[in-house]
């Protein structure tokens, strides 16, 4: 069932006295839950806890002003980093946080350092931590909801707002992902940037905010400026006032933060400066009391709760939208301003006198507001109005384990996606339909083309496709709100973004999605720091890594991959495969597949390759038992591709390299030295099981027993078209002797047989590896 948005609570007039208490109160736990961490629970080992008492204050009027005025219970949040404490004190205003979570921050299994959607126990809608990711996330939540909703009949609706670091704008990141063209349609964008002009270290000289306007404008975002408060705009209308105005806007960031930790008889004297106006400026602060003067010089929008909800009620919802929100870092505390107070900590002393200000109770912190008060039911009414209905998960569609099919001729892996793909439209229609693919303008070089055709790419709205009359276009480009495929600029962190949110949308609105992302390998290290961060926020997806390794021979060294291998040996909650036939590539895939959008699911990582291969070297069993003996071990990890009697050495080999893996094994037996050939199809399962094995971990490994068993120990030579760590670990199964090939340097352009032979991974180096252990 459908249910209607509520509608906002406006602040009036006669709220602000009751939100300044709220928002009073927002400050202090804020501000006790971090002093709690660092100065009231035993910390034996004598080492930092850590926490932001002034990155905190300077967004608790924005999110009061938020929570309590303008945020709906389908509205989601992305909450800057360093102020978690005060999504936790709200929450606890709220009835989503217990009193005795306030007392764990940053402790083992606690309220975590910054939000968490998967390790928080309040509502956290974004995973926020690495800079810029959590804004960023906001975007492509849109655009998930959007592509969710084409499917569900538009029943998710809401903002995505985010509460920005002014120091996040700094990420390449952030502009990368504004750029993109679909961004400009999001009207349910929101961002307010905490405009406190701090970093980490001091006072940004030259933020230059108008070029952040014009930047964001020029993008297609409205954009909203909140510089000053209420009391220094009525100040602004007085004799002097223009003039005042005018000094202040000219001033060097330096010089204002200066002013905010001056006594009044020191603003006197600084504040009206050296100019031709300074007799004016100086009669109008003479009209006015030091407590007054005191409080007007950090009279900013982002603390005026009642330009805040102007600018929120000024939103449109036809295009995204920025607020600057200037603000003080550490307003409201003995800190405010100073140039080092991003980790500062306020003391005992500072703190009882802080709560003195407030109302409350340094010994007693997490004391409510008196029941029945005017505080408290405004939390509780807040609470009821933006409690959201749990979440029903719809199971994800049955995935087929084998299509049925046989490769024959000559394939290569990164082919058998794009035919995996459109088998998978007849043999699982339910499934192919949940399937969403991404690339970054890849589409056709990564094998896409065929799905492209078959499903479309998607739209919110339907484009006219000019050359569909055209008979020399082979990939057909229809867009419209039912197309399966999304193209992104070339941008890998928008893409593996993306993936994260449609990965995502299983526990959002209980509905799942099957994401494949498709980009070149070499630039997938691009791409892991937020694709890791998607996966720990609780994104599920399938990310494909094609073409790869130094079979790009003649790209160069610039294009060849090295390090991407190991990736589902050291990616928390992926698994990494890298098949080396076109059926492998189908039974990974497919494995994948079925672990989407479950709550015991994960992500998963496939390395394709452009090398054509012979797939008879695959001697896929005809026997249907056979047959599937061979799938559960591809899916497991790998295989015995060929077995001889007496054999005197191993060879295991991944993807590509299974080729020349095998004319060694020929050449071997020809010397009188019978060979094993083992195709590894994911390094990372054997690596777990062997930990499993060892009492380390929990994973089946049964696998090792099937693939190296040990009477078949011998000596190892691995060999993989990336680093040789990745399969290093193998050798310790049995503790045999072993050689390791593999790339460890920067490519050459050239033939492939050149270029194996450069890195030492041709057929002649296999044979050489396995003669200096057998002889």
């Amino acid at each position: 069932m459908t249910t209607a948005p509520a509608a906002p609570r406006r602040i009036t007039a006669a709220d602000l006295d009751l939100l300044h208490e709220i928002e009073d109160r927002v400050l202090w736990l804020s501000s006790a839950i971090v002093h709690h961490a660092n100065r009231v629970r035993p910390n034996p080992s004598g080492l930092k806890v850590g926490g932001h008492q002034a990155s905190c204050a300077s967004m608790v009027s924005i999110m009061t002003a938020l929570w309590f005025g303008h945020l709906r219970p389908e509205d989601r949040v992305s909450v800057k980093p360093h102020a978690s404490p005060v999504l936790h004190a709200v929450n606890h205003l709220l009835g989503d946080l217990d009193a005795s979570r306030l007392t764990t921050l940053r402790a083992f299994g606690g309220l975590q350092s910054y939000p968490s959607r998967s390790k928080d126990p309040d509502t956290v809608d974004y995973s926020t931590g690495s800079v810029g990711i959590g804004a960023t996330a906001t975007i492509w939540g849109a655009l998930a909801r959007r592509y969710a909703d084409g499917s569900t009949e538009g029943r998710f609706k809401g903002r995505q707002y985010a509460l920005v670091g002014d120091a996040e704008l700094d990420e390449g990141a952030v502009w990368e992902a504004l750029l993109d063209p679909q961004v400009a349609e999001l009207g349910e964008l929101v961002w307010v940037v905490d405009l406190n002009r701090q970093s980490l270290d001091r006072v940004v000289p030259n933020i230059a905010a108008g070029r952040l306007h014009g930047m964001f404008a020029a993008a297609g975002w409205q954009v909203l400026t909140l510089k000053y408060g209420t009391l220094l705009e009525r100040l602004f209308e007085r004799a002097g006032g223009a003039a005042l105005r005018a000094r202040l806007d000219e001033m060097a960031n330096p010089e204002y933060q200066r002013l905010l930790r001056c006594s009044a008889e020191q603003l006197r004297e600084r504040l009206p400066g050296t100019g031709a106006e300074a007799p004016a400026i100086s009669q109008l602060l003479a009209e006015i009391d030091d407590a007054t003067l005191m409080e007007a010089v950090c009279n900013l929008g982002g603390h005026d709760l009642s330009a805040l909800d102007s600018a929120l009620s000024e939103v449109d919802d036809h295009r995204p939208t920025v607020i600057f929100a200037y603000t003080v870092k550490g307003r409201g505390l003995p800190t405010q301003g100073h140039p080092q107070n991003h980790s500062s900590l306020l003391t005992e002393d500072q703190m009882r006198e802080l709560a003195r200000e407030v109302g409350t109770d340094l010994d007693n912190p997490w004391e409510g507001f008196p029941a029945g008060s005017a505080a408290a039911r405004l939390c509780a009414e807040t609470g009821a109005r933006l409690r959201r209905e749990a979440v029903t998960e719809t199971a994800p569609p049955a995935i087929p384990e084998d299509i049925g099919r046989t490769p024959t001729g000559v394939a290569t892996t990164q082919a058998a996606l794009g035919r995996t793909l459109l088998d998978l439209t007849r043999s699982a229609p339910e499934a192919a339909r949940r399937v969403v693919t991404v690339s970054p303008d890849v589409s056709s070089s990564t094998n896409l083309g065929g799905w492209v055709n078959k499903v479309g790419v998607w739209s919110p709205a339907e484009r006219v496709d000019w050359f569909a009359d055209d008979a020399e276009t082979i990939l057909h480009w229809r867009e419209r709100p039912t197309g399966q495929h999304i193209e992104l600029g070339i941008a890998e962190t928008n893409l593996v973004g993306l993936l994260g949110e449609l990965g995502a949308t299983w526990s959002r609105w209980g509905e799942p999605l099957l994401p494949i992302g498709v980009m070149y390998d070499p630039f997938v290290n691009r791409a892991l720091e937020p694709w890791s961060y998607g996966i720990y926020a609780g994104g599920q997806s399938i990310l494909v890594g094609t073409p790869s390794g130094v079979t790009l021979a003649p790209e160069g060294g610039a294009h060849q991959s090295i390090t991407t291998p190991s990736l589902g040996i050291e990616q928390p909650g992926c698994t990494t495969w890298e098949p080396a036939f076109a059926l492998d590539t189908e039974w990974t895939l497919l494995a994948a597949l079925s672990r989407l959008g479950r709550p015991d699911g994960g992500s998963a990582y496939l390395r394709l390759s452009t090398r054509p291969v012979d797939q008879s070297l695959a001697q896929v069993p005809a026997d249907p038992a056979a047959r599937e003996r061979r799938r559960r071990q591809v899916v497991a990890g790998a295989y015995p591709l060929r077995r001889r009697d007496g054999a005197r050495v191993t060879i295991a080999a991944m993807g590509a390299m299974v080729t020349e893996a095998l004319a060694a094994a020929d050449r071997l037996q020809n010397l009188g030295i019978p060979a094993d050939v083992v195709c590894v199809t994911s390094p990372g399962l054997l690596y777990r099981a062997l930990d499993a094995r060892a009492g380390q971990g929990e994973a089946p490994d049964w696998i090792l027993d099937q693939v190296f068993p040990v009477e078949r120990a011998a000596p190892l030579v691995t060999v993989v078209d990336g680093h040789p760590h990745t399969l290093a670990f193998l050798s310790t199964i049995h503790g045999v002797p072993a050689r390791r090939l593999g790339v460890t340097r920067f490519g050459q352009s050239g033939s492939l047989d050149e270029v194996y032979r450069y890195h030492h991974i041709d057929t002649d180096s296999i044979v050489s590896a396995a003669l200096d252990l057998t002889q």
